[in-house]
């Protein structure tokens, strides 16, 4: 068996065209939005949105294969790499600004729920919208005041209305990636959705959990509190209240059959061994901005980094940019290898924790040492290097903890359960 690491032409290709928007749409508008929260960057985003459908995307996702059929035969022969070219796009644009990156239209973790737990039927009906002529967002609600990491602890209940055949759903959520643009109805943007995890049995657990799909403008459904971050400040992490939310039936992802069954849960954490690699990307491209930014000014005042040398001959300034670069490469190959099970259809839970807890674990520690080895120049807001500080943390924060992550590894290698190993 032969492994290469020389990358695909099509990642090759999107990440030059992508750097050139990071570098002339992105960053040099980061300190701006930066200082400008929740400001929403339309010009950005309309442009993505107009690029991708020129492109024949309608968002930053991974495609279906073709039907086999015509001139489609040839592409079902090459390896699938859709998710391996996501995260090389969301590397690239997460290096220019990972806030921007996040209000890139698309479908996002809602999208990625919709895929994951979604019917056919359903994931035509709901994926689509992405193509749509105007830019279209798509979010994923689970997160409450009392059920964080502990998705079994989620109050939100949804209870079916058996005279209309609807359902009807109450519950707070916090937390909300890109929750705003998703359900509140702006005039420049399509018709967007959350995906709220909720309760059809409280007394089952997660045995009772279900995803739905709320579009916006929704009644029932509020924006009720937009957070002020330390980082990742142009993306709008919003509250959202629920409240006689009612839904068609259909609105239920996956079967309609209520059941008590584990498969509601497994849809959740089907979303995130799908997503957690391309979270572990974005930070990647933090890290990578940071470390870049660092051996410029090296460079700049004739500092050169001797490879090749016995380790004891470097100096620690050496040592310490070239564990850096040593930090940062291995993050990126857990990254590839995550993202190409995915695409090769291998189950990937234990791969997608382990490359999430890597990726949190380096984005901070290699943003905190650029800040160290820079002093007053890394401090200063007269450079971007204290703001990819702190975007980097939330790295190690959504899409589930470096704790939470670290017991999903732990599970995976030593053969507990949830309930036997917390």
């Amino acid at each position: 068996m032969t492994i290469e690491f020389e990358s695909p032409k099509p990642i090759v290709q999107t990440q030059f065209v992508l750097k050139t928007v990071a570098e002339e749409m992105m960053r040099s508008r980061s300190r701006y939005f930066d200082e400008h929260e929740h400001e929403i960057p339309w010009d950005y985003i309309e442009f993505m949105h107009a690029a991708m459908k020129s492109l024949g995307a309608g968002s930053l996702a991974p495609k279906e294969k073709g039907n086999g059929k015509g001139g489609d035969q040839e592409k079902e022969k090459r390896p699938p790499i859709a998710y391996q070219v996501l995260a090389a796009q969301i590397e690239t644009l997460a290096w220019g600004d990972v806030g921007m990156y996040l209000v890139t239209p698309g479908g996002s973790l809602g999208a990625a729920a919709v895929q994951a737990a979604g019917t056919t039927e359903q994931k035509e009906k709901f994926l689509a919208r992405f193509a749509s002529d105007k830019p279209t967002f798509a979010a994923m609600a689970m997160t409450e005041a009392g059920a964080g990491s502990d998705t079994s602890a989620i109050r939100t209940r949804a209870i079916l209305d058996e005279k209309t055949q609807e359902w009807v759903i109450n519950g707070e959520k916090i937390f909300v990636t890109g929750g705003d643009k998703s359900i509140t109805k702006y005039e420049k943007l399509g018709k967007g959705y959350i995906v709220v995890w909720a309760s059809i049995d409280p007394a089952a657990g997660r045995a009772g959990m279900r995803a739905f799909v709320i579009e916006a403008g929704t009644p029932g459904v509020c924006v009720t509190k937009l957070e002020h971050k330390l980082g990742i400040r142009v993306s709008d992490t919003a509250a959202i209240s629920l409240q006689d939310v009612r839904l068609p039936f259909d609105h239920i992802l996956g079967s309609p059959t209520v059941e008590k069954t584990t498969t509601g849960f497994k849809g959740a954490m089907a979303t995130f061994d799908a997503t957690r690699p391309l979270v572990s990307a974005s930070g990647i491209g933090v890290a990578r901005a940071a470390l870049e930014f660092v051996k410029e000014k090296l460079a700049q005042s004739g500092v050169t980094l001797r490879y090749g040398l016995p380790r004891q001959k470097l100096t620690n300034l050496e040592r310490e940019v070239m564990d850096m670069e040593i930090m940062l490469k291995s993050a990126w190959l857990m990254v590839i290898k995550a993202v190409w099970m995915a695409d090769n259809k291998k189950p990937n839970a234990l791969e997608s924790s382990m490359c999430k807890v890597k990726a949190g674990d380096v984005t901070t520690r290699i943003t905190q040492k650029a800040v160290e080895i820079m002093g007053p120049l890394g401090y200063s807001r007269e450079f971007l290097l204290e703001k990819w500080f702190r975007d980097a943390k939330i790295t190690d924060i959504y899409e589930g903890t470096g704790q939470i992550n670290r017991l999903v590894v732990a599970r995976h290698i030593l053969g507990y359960s949830g309930s036997e190993l917390r």
